[in-house]
């Protein structure tokens, strides 16, 4: 034990995942693997100087063996001490509900769960039991259902400095060992043992023949791989950065994506579009290649052209830009929004709210180029308010609008004016 001790504080302060006076939210499900976390960080408590709570979700899955694991998890809390958070969830009504699978559904109220807690409690970071093992039956799972380099990284042993994994250096064996040695009784989830998941299958039937057939180390084997990727990955993940910060605009109603990202390696196109989508839905899950491979096809369509997007967001171009936008305010977009206007009588010094817009009216007594800057803003233009006959009306583009651009003389289309100016 005390070597197993030494190696995960090393692990810790090798990765710095805790800090001196962090509040840590244990995922306690009350399994092998959490038991030995808590345990693990509870002994190293006080040289950690840190303080411990304990999070639990009974997905009402497994009849009354769920609620033998509530049980046990708020009992091994009081013994020790620590504050214990538990909360009660219909995992298959709520994967219907959300039009989600039960493992997506399962991780999203985990994670909401626990924002609760760290919001409410004061917690600043999560630490969840994910070990060596998972990291490789994650890695297979992933290659078969056909992923990218970021895939092949796997777990991160920490993510935004919150989320934190202390024991993704141990493997189950090792678990199994400080389990036995300190003679803790876990709960046992019979389901791990059913191969109907195909989880199941990779940790019941891949990798025991893989460690047989090829290579006995193919557990530490698999994890060396993902420490290696990461570290290409965070390269690649830098340059998107980069990228993202010089073609993206964050706006607080939709980001723009700018078509000039578009000329770059795919990496990197791949990067910030995942990037934007997360960012703007404020979700790191559901997006898959098969999404961004959607945005990146709506750049080559024309203005107008929409995707539905997971997480209630969808993506359009307008005229070769990519806006993120909400479904929501798609579907609430009001006849106010749609039409404004404004009394001649009442046009000086009017500011006038438009859609995502602001519109400012002046009245000028004289008329002079250098006075309004129109060579400095494209964003200004004068009228000459005698020939305004009626009052004002603000509006969205309609198919089939048309003006006489100066120096022409017949009509030409607003969306081919547009289309050229892009």
């Amino acid at each position: 034990v005390f070597i197993m001790l030494k190696k995960i504080m090393s692990y810790i302060k090798d990765n710095r995942l805790i800090n001196s006076g962090d509040r840590i939210l244990v995922g306690l499900s009350g399994g092998p693997d959490s038991i030995c976390l808590l345990n693990i960080l509870f002994e190293l408590k006080k040289e950690l100087n840190i303080e411990i709570g304990a999070a639990h979700i009974n997905h009402l899955l497994r009849g009354e063996d769920a609620f033998k694991d509530e049980e046990y998890v708020i009992k091994i809390c009081e013994e020790i001490g620590i504050p214990c958070f538990v909360t009660r969830v219909d995992i298959n009504n709520y994967s219907k509900e959300h039009k989600l699978s039960s493992e997506m559904a399962g991780r999203q109220v985990r994670y909401d769960f626990f924002e609760e807690i760290i919001k409410k409690e004061g917690f600043n970071k999560i630490a969840t039991a994910h070990n060596a093992n998972d990291q490789a039956e994650t890695i297979l799972f992933r290659l078969m259902r056909g992923t990218g380099l970021e895939g092949l990284t796997g777990i991160k042993v920490s993510r935004e400095n919150k989320i934190i994994r202390p024991i993704l250096c141990l493997s189950r064996r090792e678990v199994e060992t400080y389990i036995e040695q300190k003679c803790l009784k876990p709960r046992i989830d019979k389901t791990n043992f059913e191969k109907i998941y195909n989880r199941n299958k990779i940790r019941l039937d891949i990798l025991p023949y893989m460690k047989e057939n090829f290579n006995e180390d193919i557990i530490q084997t698999l994890n060396r791989m993902s420490v290696l990727l990461q570290k290409d990955n965070e390269f690649l993940e830098r340059l998107a950065l980069n990228s993202y910060k010089k073609y993206c605009i964050e706006g607080v109603d939709y980001f723009i994506i700018k078509e000039e990202i578009f000329k770059e390696e795919e990496p990197i196109i791949s990067r910030v579009l995942k990037h934007a989508l997360v960012k703007y839905s404020k979700s790191n899950y559901d997006f898959e290649m098969k999404h961004i491979n959607e945005v990146f096809s709506l750049n080559q369509k024309g203005s107008g052209k929409v995707i539905d997007l997971p997480n209630g967001i969808y993506a359009e171009n307008i005229y070769g830009d990519i806006y993120i936008k909400n479904k929501r305010n798609k579907c609430n977009i009001n006849k106010k929004e749609q039409k404004t206007l404004i009394s001649k009588d009442e046009i000086n010094k009017q500011i006038v709210n438009f859609g995502q817009y602001i519109i400012e009216f002046s009245v000028i007594d004289y008329y002079q180029r250098n006075v309004v800057n129109l060579d400095q803003d494209n964003c200004i233009q004068c009228f000459d308010f005698d020939k305004i006959n009626d009052n004002i009306l603000i509006r969205k583009r309609i198919d089939g609008d048309k003006i006489i651009p100066l120096g022409m003389e017949g009509t030409k289309k607003l969306k081919h004016i547009f289309i050229d100016i892009n």
